[in-house]
């Protein structure tokens, strides 16, 4: 038996003074039986040069392969030298079949257009596409019955490029085009998924962000109401402790024995302070009440013209020694509402003192109530210092006060809105309130019976 191999390299040779390109084929053949082996080469400046010789009237050499010779002759180079006898008919057909048919006989572009169709729609690619197949020079090709999609306008640039037959080194180049016109929506709707996901986790942490920052703050801002708080109740509880103390060391002087009606003013002085802790301390619970939501409204009908004058006429009491003044506007007949009327009591009263403590030395308070149509509207206004815009919609908020440093001239600890602003919504009406600073205040309570 006999082995044999073929392989093909290029070469260059020094033809007339200059540089020439040349293929170089070359075989190989071992027989087994009788030890002899061969090696023949042939020389050719053109695979295109090789069809001539294969077919050249059909020569075959002798059987005798050991006594053939190739000679170079420089002056006849289209001619290819003698062949080797083992550059059999499996190489001729080789170069038959591959090298020398047309780029439309050796594809078959029906073939080709079905195969881009299945395997595109494998790959879930779009089914809309057009293709091209061109030579080594950019040139399409043009077959004579080619499918639809194919087309020999192409845009190469926007389309995408692969090389035919990469295993073959003796083809011709052919490369293959694929467009898609609809590949950026395709691109997009296959990226929307993804892209829907990525904006959702960006808004989820940015939602997650925005909380932190926010519980943050409000932790940041109550820890310093929580401090205002107890600064203020301190200072509200440390005054009328510190009276009764001095009242208490007062009644203690063995003089006091002698004459008891001096003790007397004394006694009054506990009394009243007594009372003013219990009212602190109301206040304290009634905010800790509201805050459980455990308070029950205890609805009746009430007289809100003898409720006002009675809250007014305790307000005149307490700024009487100041010269100030609270001017009263109420309908002569009798308005009556239904609702809890210790807590209403309460809520105007607190409304009162709000307008007494932010009115300076000298108060001038104006009380009204009106009819309209089926509400009524309480309001309670003065001409005090006035609150600020940026403090208007924090003012209900309990234990805000409005900030004035360090100085504690006004007395409270920041429940008494609070607490008007519960009261009025466990009933269902609605409270306005206007101010500009040293200009006063107003505040409005819409009743619905």
């Amino acid at each position: 038996s006999a082995d044999e191999s073929i392989s093909i390299q290029d070469t260059t040779i020094i033809e007339n003074g200059e540089m020439a390109k040349y293929l170089i084929i070359r075989g190989k053949t071992y027989d087994s039986i009788s030890g002899l082996s061969a090696e023949q080469r042939v020389l050719a400046r053109d695979v295109r040069q090789l069809k001539d010789l294969f077919q050249q009237n059909g020569t075959r050499l002798s059987s005798d392969s050991m006594r053939v010779s190739i000679q170079l002759d420089q002056r006849v180079i289209q001619q290819i030298f003698k062949k080797a006898r083992f550059v059999n008919q499996m190489m001729i057909d080789a170069f038959r079949s591959n090298v020398y048919e047309a780029p439309t006989e050796r594809l078959d572009i029906a073939f080709l257009d079905s195969v881009l169709k299945h395997e595109i729609g494998l790959e879930k690619l779009p089914t809309t596409f057009e293709f091209m197949v061109t030579d080594e020079f950019g040139i399409p090709v043009e077959f004579e019955h080619a499918p639809k999609r194919y087309r020999t306008d192409v845009d190469t640039t926007l389309s995408h490029q692969t090389l035919l037959f990469p295993s073959n080194p003796l083809d011709d180049d052919l490369y293959l085009h694929i467009y898609f016109p609809k590949e950026h929506s395709f691109v997009f709707v296959d990226m929307l998924g993804s892209l829907v996901l990525n904006i959702l986790l960006l808004a989820l942490i940015l939602a997650a962000m925005i909380f932190m920052f926010r519980t943050i703050l409000t932790q940041k801002r109550l820890s310093e109401l929580k401090n205002d708080f107890i600064s203020n109740m301190t200072h509200e509880f440390r005054t009328p402790i510190s009276t009764i103390s001095l009242a208490c060391e007062a009644m203690n002087d063995p003089d006091m024995m002698t004459t008891p009606d001096s003790a007397q003013p004394f006694v009054k002085m506990i009394h009243d302070e007594n009372r003013r802790l219990s009212v602190l301390v109301e206040r304290i619970l009634q905010s800790a009440t509201l805050e459980r939501g455990d308070l029950h409204l205890q609805r009746e009908d009430i007289l809100l013209n003898e409720v006002i004058h009675d809250v007014v006429q305790n307000a005149k009491f307490r700024i009487a020694h100041t010269q100030g003044s609270i001017e009263i506007n109420i309908p002569k007949e009798l308005i009556h509402v239904t609702g809890d009327k210790m807590h209403v009591t309460n809520a105007i009263s607190n409304l009162i003192d709000n307008a007494i403590k932010y009115s300076g030395e000298i108060p001038t308070i104006r009380v009204t109530l009106v009819k309209v149509g089926d509400t009524l509207e309480l309001t309670i206004s003065d001409m005090g210092i006035g609150i600020k815009k940026e403090h208007l919609n924090k003012i209900f908020d309990k234990l805000y006060r409005v900030p004035t440093g360090n100085i504690h001239n006004v007395k409270g600890f920041g429940l008494g809105l609070s607490y008007v602003k519960a009261i009025v919504d466990l009933h269902g009406w609605d409270i306005q309130v206007k101010s500009k600073p040293e200009q006063g205040s107003e505040f409005k309570i819409i009743m619905k019976n």
